[in-house]
């Protein structure tokens, strides 16, 4: 596997179909879904097909999603995505997710700069963006531990328990 998907606990590899169980129980934490645009839960069917479907290149597909996986332990640690891939503007949304088995311990950080330097260094991507809830500090502190910037707020953006809240976008520039 190419280096920019290695760093020191961790690496960054494909989703296999024997992650189905473990996508199911994250992607169906109601939870995780305030961080997020999830109305619904997902059937083992659906992912499935996510599953099938994830072997489609980035340029076809628009997205990447790889597994977060910790070296020690080998284990599955969270998610890391590339969403609304914008290959003509040179850019893409960033998504993480670290299972709370795997919390603080460094893990969120590594991944994204592995992501980071794929984005930067293969796809040649100009730019990353993170839309990132208000309250939502842990994903904020990463963000800007990872020098992104907060360059817009969007004010009332996430419903959630019939209220709004912010959603602070965070960009990286590639320069």
């Amino acid at each position: 596997m190419r280096d920019f998907f290695i760093r020191d606990t961790l690496f960054l590899r494909p989703l296999e179909p024997e992650d189905l169980d473990l996508l199911y129980q994250w992607e169906n934490d109601t939870r995780l879904w305030k961080n997020g645009s999830t109305l619904t839960p997902f059937s083992r069917f659906a992912l499935r097909q996510y599953l099938a479907d994830a072997r489609q290149d980035i340029y076809q597909a628009r997205q990447l999603r790889m597994m977060i996986v910790e070296k020690e332990s080998n284990k599955a640690a969270g998610t890391i995505d590339l969403y609304d891939f914008d290959p003509l503007n040179g850019r893409a949304g960033v998504g993480i997710l670290v299972d709370e088995n795997f919390r603080k311990k460094g893990h969120a950080l590594q991944a994204l700069l592995c992501m980071e330097d794929y984005a930067f260094s293969h796809l040649k991507l100009r730019q990353l963006y993170a839309f990132v809830p208000a309250g939502n500090i842990p994903s904020r502190a990463l963000f800007e531990k990872a020098n992104y910037e907060e360059t817009a707020v969007l004010r009332d953006w996430i419903s959630l328990n019939r209220s709004f809240t912010d959603v602070i976008v965070m960009q990286k520039i590639n320069k």
